[in-house]
């Protein structure tokens, strides 16, 4: 079994972890619609990418009207 030969002091073992925190979302604006969306996706709001609509997006659906 593996037993370390020295005690790691708490300065060598925050600086291991120092990388290991985690860091926060970083959302911009969308550009068609205005709705907050993560850098590099689709806007989930709208379906746009880059200034294009990308996916197309769906009409809501009302679920009354189809029931009847």
């Amino acid at each position: 079994m593996a037993v370390p030969k020295s005690k790691i002091t708490r300065s060598r073992r925050g600086m291991r972890r120092s990388h290991d925190s985690l860091v926060g979302a970083n959302p911009n604006e969308c550009s068609n619609c205005g709705e907050l969306k993560r850098p590099h996706h689709v806007c989930s709001a709208c379906g746009h990418y880059d200034d294009r609509e990308v996916v197309a997006a769906v009409e809501e659906i009302d679920l009354d009207e189809d029931a009847a």
